[in-house]
């Protein structure tokens, strides 16, 4: 029998329970372990059982096999460097998150990619694919949230004998399932959404290719980049709530954006969960729930400054998926946006409290 969401949730990565046991199983703390089996445990850089509770919930979630890495960043560097050789063609979003096209550029120069920066929404004519290693989408955008076609993409890209990438953060993988779409790699900054208590950085990537899986578990080892033991944890026991964070982040965004659609200092909103939004029609058929990260725009950079300032619950913070609702001004990074341009996290606080602050501080 197929579980639900929730159930998943709380119950995954905790293995079969004995008299005795903990209900909820701490972090484990090592850097040596007691040598005997030869197939255990025996140096806290190469495994730990923590990670692997952890891998073992998110990999039921993400139908695959998961690699954890102490952030969204190393997710997506540990991809790019374990799949990349040198000369090999590169797509990326052109409008999705910044270090990932920053990494590319600085980071991998000594590998001469044939890199190609392309939108969300296209256009991706045939010859996009053409000597293409590697296809990394970002579905819905960030912070734009524009949607591809995973499906539709994955077919070219693997016609084209490329892999395809899909960087689930927005959606989180209660949202959207890359890997069951045709993705080869589904990964994550769960720094957001995923951990939602804006507490710890962790990142994991899934893939349904064992051999892959390895390759990234053996770079995790030797190049160090682990996650340790208590933000594992940490992640774990938030991981049991994600069901019902996911739940009234969206019922948030919801009322919030019905709010803001006919408010006069308002333009540029966006939701794919809006039925007349440009997205919606799409993500209706990839994704499996909306999410509680909207975007709209104000006039300038001084009037997101006075909404926050005017705001007695929403604040600035360059994240998303918490339980506080947040507004980040993306300009300021370098995003290619209006100085204006909000990209609002919607948090789990009353709907109503919600919707009566954030229209106070517009008025």
């Amino acid at each position: 029998m197929e579980l639900g969401d929730g159930t998943k949730c709380v119950h995954g990565g905790h293995g079969d329970p004995r008299p005795g046991d903990p209900l909820a199983p701490g972090p484990v703390f090592a850097a040596p372990y007691h040598l005997g089996d030869p197939q255990g445990d025996f140096y806290g850089r190469t495994g730990n059982p923590s990670w692997r509770a952890l891998e073992a919930a998110i990999g039921e979630l993400d139908g695959g096999e998961c690699v954890l890495l102490p952030s969204g960043m190393a997710a997506i560097s540990a991809v790019l460097r374990a799949v990349l050789h040198h000369g090999d063609g590169l797509v990326v979003p052109s409008d999705g998150y910044y270090a990932t096209r920053q990494f590319v550029r600085e980071e991998l120069a000594e590998l001469s990619l044939e890199v190609r920066e392309i939108p969300t929404t296209g256009p991706w004519p045939d010859d996009v694919f053409d000597g293409v290693r590697l296809v990394l989408l970002e579905t819905p955008s960030n912070p734009g949230l524009d949607v591809c076609d995973v499906a539709e993409l994955a077919r070219r890209a693997h016609r084209a004998g490329a892999l395809l990438a899909v960087d689930n953060t927005t959606a989180t993988p209660l949202g959207q399932r890359p890997l069951e779409l045709g993705a080869d790699i589904a990964l994550a900054s769960d720094t957001k959404a995923l951990t939602g208590h804006s507490d710890v950085l962790l990142g994991h990537v899934s893939t349904a290719d064992g051999a892959l899986a390895q390759r990234l578990r053996r770079a995790r080892t030797l190049s160090g980049a682990i996650p340790g033991p208590f933000e594992t944890w940490l992640a774990h026991r938030s991981l049991g709530t994600l069901d019902l964070r996911l739940a009234r982040q969206a019922s948030n965004a919801a009322a919030l954006v019905e709010a803001l659609r006919e408010h006069p200092a308002v333009t540029g909103l966006r939701w794919p969960g809006l039925p007349d939004d440009p997205a919606h029609r799409l993500a209706s058929t990839q994704m499996r729930r909306w999410g509680g990260v909207f975007r709209f725009e104000l006039a300038d950079a001084d009037a997101v400054a006075e909404f926050v300032r005017r705001s007695a619950l929403v604040v600035a913070a360059t994240s998303f998926g918490g339980l506080h609702s947040t507004v980040d001004r993306r300009a300021q990074w370098g995003d290619p946006v209006a100085p204006g341009f909000v990209r609002f996290s919607a948090g789990c606080e009353d709907p109503a409290d919600l919707v009566a602050d954030v229209l106070a501080a517009l008025s």
